[in-house]
């Protein structure tokens, strides 16, 4: 070990009795009453020293303030080179950094916000661009290009102006981008179609407890919206609005209690149409005849008392 190793380990006597020094800075740096106790000194090279103080400061528990003194080579006047506030071994610190793109949760975005797509999102991929195919609709189109070297200038002035000169070529690869959605900047990449099957598979898929305990599922239910594109083979979209999937992406291997031939509901029984005898005629009348009492009428004083009619 050199000589010149053992002098940076062990601090300078003048650096290191610069306490008063050091105090002094740190106080400067913090508030009134926040820098404490000399806790320690170590060397960090050459007349290079560090003084610890204790930090008082609420919020900042185990930290402590650290002071870094020099002097030049053969001088007797210390400096101070830098006060930071360090933590120490025990100090409360704060949970690591996690970027948002890490912290973001489904569900976490609101009205207004604003969620950026990154440039290498494995989840996307390049879609159709065009480049070397204008779209059919358009003005550099294949077919506008030849009409527009054919036909002279002073023809394109009668009644051939009024005829479309961009209409679609049908067939083509722009033709059929546009039809398949693919003329848009990024589609869907497979990783990321696999992403949002895994996922559509654990909300609402066979195996959730849901599905269990289903009648049938949703492939032969006829609440089930189909999906294009090859997400079709294995999803749809639940149109019942009395079930728990109402509006989402449901897998075919789903299913629920409102499957649309779980229960058929049989038909009420119809009472059968009222008889009518037109042909006998039975009287009522108005008022009860004299006779048709429970109890004879008589004309005994003793008997009408007790209000028998």
């Amino acid at each position: 070990m050199s000589a010149a190793t053992t002098r940076s380990r062990t601090p300078d006597r003048l650096c290191a009795e610069a306490v008063d020094l050091a105090r002094a800075a740190a106080e400067e740096a913090a508030a009134p009453g926040v820098v404490g106790e000399h806790t320690g000194v170590i060397s960090e090279g050459n007349r290079v020293v560090t003084h610890f103080f204790e930090c008082k400061e609420l919020g900042y528990r185990g930290w402590r303030w650290a002071v870094t003194v020099a002097r030049a080579s053969r001088a007797k006047v210390v400096t101070v080179d830098e006060v930071v506030l360090l933590p120490g071994p025990d100090a409360v610190l704060a949970p690591e950094w996690v970027p948002w793109s890490e912290r973001l949760r489904p569900g976490d975005m609101g009205p207004g916000d604003l969620l950026p797509t990154a440039a290498d999102d494995l989840r996307l991929e390049p879609g159709f661009s065009g480049e070397d195919e204008p779209p059919p609709n358009s003005v550099l189109s294949e077919e506008t290009a030849e009409k527009a070297e054919t036909e002279d200038a002073d023809a394109a002035e009668g009644p051939s102006r009024t005829l479309p000169t961009t209409a679609p070529s049908r067939g083509s690869i722009a033709a059929v981008a546009d039809e398949l959605g693919m003329r848009r900047a990024r589609v869907l990449s497979r990783h990321g179609l696999r992403l949002a099957a895994d996922r559509w598979e654990e909300a609402f898929g066979p195996r959730t407890p849901m599905a269990q305990a289903a009648p049938a599922t949703c492939v032969s239910c006829g609440f089930l919206v189909p999906i294009g594109g090859s997400l079709g083979q294995a999803f749809g979209v639940c149109a019942n609005e009395f079930s728990p999937a109402d509006g989402r992406v449901v897998s075919l291997a789903y299913g629920c209690g409102g499957h649309s031939e779980a229960a058929v509901m049989p038909k009420p029984p119809q009472p059968p149409p009222p008889v009518i005898d037109e042909t006998k005629v039975d009287p009522f009348p108005l008022r009860p005849t004299a006779d048709s009492g429970s109890v004879s009428e008589t004309e005994d004083e003793s008997s009408a008392e007790l209000g028998h009619s």
